[in-house]
């Protein structure tokens, strides 16, 4: 087996037949000078017949910018739906990505925990996010494939990505949320997914994104499957050039009663070369994805979106924390680990 990556990977890939088949871009950015971050995603679900769209914004007085639906969708020809769009100007180069439309105004981003209540208790303001991408490093991952090219024949209708590629990136442009407006000069990830996708495949995963100016970053990966066995993976970006993650640990503070992640200490090994890096969490709101499984359980993930601030080798960077947990008896499972 080995991965393949091209060009045209860019772009959208033809829609299979699984149900629950899903193609996704994701863009996050920090801009330390205006103290502004946040991220786009647009996941299409066209066999089920809407997109998944998130808009979330940290703002810098501690509130959060939040708006998700599920725009209905008929295809999956374009990354467009719900006032989100994502263009690919150049591949593997520059991209755009925009949002027009609502947001919820939350001064405690933790009432996200019910969204019901968050939408209705919060007030609602226009957003514009106009904002330009470009690559600051190689592109990392892909499609498995077989050796001699052709695609792999598997049932991955349980899974969560056959395809998935990420890249460090620079990002530029407007922010506007109700009155207020910023020009952001910043840096962040991107990914792009594709093939069937349910979120409650993982049972727990660590994402860890983070940037420390044009020339280092890092992305640590944990994912747990429900027998305990775990992939472990990632970059680590000096130069312009990507080293591969072979280990990693994270060890994780929590506060509060709802359990939510506040200081992570991550140790990740890269050829012969560790880095130890601490990340202090800035702001946190928690999302939320149900299902019900085929024997009738109702199924609830939590993916905890935290803006946090890293701290390696003397450096000062920024990114996100994302941590997916399932959650049983109220409690998220990879809290314990």
């Amino acid at each position: 087996m080995k991965i393949r990556l091209e060009p045209s990977d860019e772009y959208l890939h033809p829609l299979e037949t699984a149900s629950n088949f899903n193609e996704s871009m994701y863009f996050n950015v920090y801009d330390p000078k205006e103290r502004l971050g946040g991220f786009l995603r647009l996941g299409n679900r066209a066999n089920e017949g809407y997109a998944e769209m998130t808009t979330c914004l940290y703002l810098p007085d501690g509130r959060v910018a939040f708006m998700f639906g599920r725009p209905e969708i008929e295809n999956n020809d374009a990354f467009d739906a719900g006032g989100m769009k994502f263009e690919v100007v150049t591949p593997f180069e520059k991209l755009h990505t925009t949002y027009t439309g609502k947001v919820a105004l939350l001064d405690d981003p933790l009432q996200m925990a019910n969204p019901r209540k968050a939408f209705t208790e919060n007030p609602w303001v226009d957003c514009s996010v106009d904002l330009n991408y470009r690559g600051i490093a190689p592109m990392w991952g892909g499609e498995p494939v077989n050796d001699d090219g052709t695609a792999l024949v598997e049932d991955l209708s349980g899974g969560f990505a056959r395809g998935h590629y990420e890249q460090h990136v620079g990002a530029t442009g407007v922010i506007r949320v109700g009155d207020e407006e910023w020009v952001v000069d910043g840096f962040g990830l991107r990914d792009h997914s594709w093939g069937p996708r349910f979120w409650q495949a993982p049972y727990w995963y660590r994402w860890l994104t983070m940037n420390f100016g044009d020339d280092a970053g890092f992305v640590i990966s944990i994912i747990t499957a429900p027998d305990g066995s775990q992939h472990i993976g990632g970059v680590a970006l000096e130069d312009g050039e990507y080293r591969h993650i072979h280990a990693a640990t994270i060890e994780t503070e929590w506060t509060g009663s709802d359990i939510y992640h506040q200081k992570i200490r991550a140790t990740a090994t890269a050829g012969d070369r560790t880095y130890e890096i601490e990340g202090t969490v800035l702001n946190l709101i928690p999302l939320r994805n149900r299902r019900t499984s085929p024997e009738g359980d109702k199924l609830v993930t939590r993916i905890s979106e935290g803006m946090t601030e890293w701290s390696w080798n003397g450096r000062t960077g920024y990114g996100l924390s994302e941590y997916l947990d399932q959650i049983v008896d109220g409690v998220p499972v990879g809290a314990s680990a």
